[in-house]
């Protein structure tokens, strides 16, 4: 059966398309123009816009996680640690009530290493290993193999581990560079520079995206040195330099900005967002409390050296991705929740002074782009109907992306809250 969406606007993922009749037939896009097939239910949308679903560039999820999302308009998730590799997702794949998503599987660190230090002593992994937490994993503990653990010293055993991972589905490889200092931790150990230099040339070797965990400057500039694909986090240790932007810009690297981690991280709650009637409605008591609540671990950080530095990166050409590093409704992993945290990511966007468009942008086109996910990320033809309709124009106004009316996931309408 068609559906024909007569949308007032249209953004097609980098530019307004203006008002337009988008045509969905078996999950895909048939095509896109000014008047709808005879045959097709209409849904019409004068006051509205379409856009591609959203996709969140850093997450660590489960089920219900991939459910959340959904509801927000958020079609994909990639999750940078994890156990939803291509080996262990058939049952998401084939739900059309979950986002879809992609996933690292399991980050290289040292024994010790990030993120074991988040997790106090008492947590135990049955309640949920989201972001890979000592024996924990995204969708609970029924699989807990070697891969998990990727635990590397050198640099030989980091060749080993990236090829292991490959092995086991992993659709792209996230390395830790992290020594504890942001998380209030420092001295952990951390993978040293040869060892992160060989982890990356053996993926890149496979074909392999590469990713890095890096919230200090310096931990960025080690992933720059190291050739990595993309930084998973973006600084908030100092305000920039121009030299590190000028080696990020240099390097072709993207960055999934992650704003609103670093805020939390400053002891900035998401309790404003939580308030949003658009927002609340959807909220467990248990998320709405996670919302509520911060990381915390970084207070002496200053948000708006952060937002300068995504100002300067995107003057530098830089590609930024949006991405929120929401992983369980537990308070110490507060100040974030599925879904609901990409809209902020979107105004921090918008308050560091990317255009709206630039920000819709950077939730769709640019990171299917920048992952190589070919079939999202845009409407045009042939693509998969992953869409998010919300009354307003966000490409003027990017609040309005939580005016949330319709979602589809590969053609299938969501139920309406």
């Amino acid at each position: 059966m068609r559906t024909a969406i007569v949308a007032g606007r249209v953004f097609d993922g980098i530019k307004n398309l203006g008002r337009k009749t988008v045509v969905i037939c078996d999950g895909l896009i048939e095509s896109i123009g000014d008047q709808a097939p005879a045959d097709a239910q209409l849904i019409e949308a004068p006051g509205a816009t379409l856009l591609p679903g959203l996709i969140d560039a850093h997450v660590h999820t489960d089920t219900a996680g991939l459910r959340m999302a959904l509801q927000f308009g958020v079609t994909t998730e990639l999750e940078m640690q994890g156990a939803n590799t291509a080996r262990d997702r058939d049952h998401i794949t084939q739900d059309d009530n979950l986002a879809d998503v992609r996933s690292a599987g399991f980050g290289l660190t040292p024994p010790g290493g990030h993120p074991e230090e988040l997790f106090p002593k008492d947590f135990h992994p049955e309640r949920g290993g989201g972001r890979g937490g000592p024996g924990g994993r995204a969708a609970g503990p029924e699989r807990v193999d070697p891969i998990v653990r990727a635990k590397v010293t050198t640099p030989q055993e980091a060749v080993d581990v990236v090829g292991q991972l490959a092995d086991a589905g992993s659709d792209y490889i996230k390395f830790m560079v992290d020594d504890g200092s942001v998380e209030g931790h420092p001295g952990l150990p951390m993978l040293d520079q040869e060892t992160l230099n060989a982890g990356v040339a053996e993926a890149q070797r496979l074909g392999m995206l590469t990713v890095a965990h890096a919230l200090t400057i310096e931990a960025t500039q080690m992933s720059i040195d190291a050739g990595i694909d993309g930084l998973a986090h973006l600084f908030m240790d100092r305000p920039h330099t121009s030299r590190i932007i000028d080696a990020i810009a240099q390097s072709g690297a993207f960055v999934v900005a992650c704003v609103v981690l670093d805020a939390s991280m400053m002891g900035i709650t998401g309790s404003a967002l939580a308030d949003d009637p658009r927002v609340a409605a959807k909220l467990s008591p248990e998320w709405d409390s996670t919302l509520r609540s911060s990381f915390n671990h970084y207070p002496q950080g200053r948000l708006d050296d952060v937002l300068a530095t995504v100002r300067a990166l995107e003057a530098a050409g830089v590609d930024l991705l949006v991405g929120t590093d929401v992983s369980q409704p537990l308070p110490f992993l507060g100040g974030l929740a599925h879904g609901a945290s990409v809209h902020q990511e979107l105004q921090y966007f918008v308050d560091a002074g990317v255009t709206p468009t630039g920000a819709l942008s950077a939730a769709t086109a640019v990171t299917a782009r920048r992952f190589g996910l070919t079939d999202r990320g845009s409407i045009a033809v042939g693509q998969r109907a992953d869409l998010l309709l919300v009354d307003g124009d966000p490409m003027t106004t990017i609040s309005d992306t939580l005016n949330i009316r319709d979602v589809w996931r590969r053609g299938i309408r969501q139920p309406t809250a």
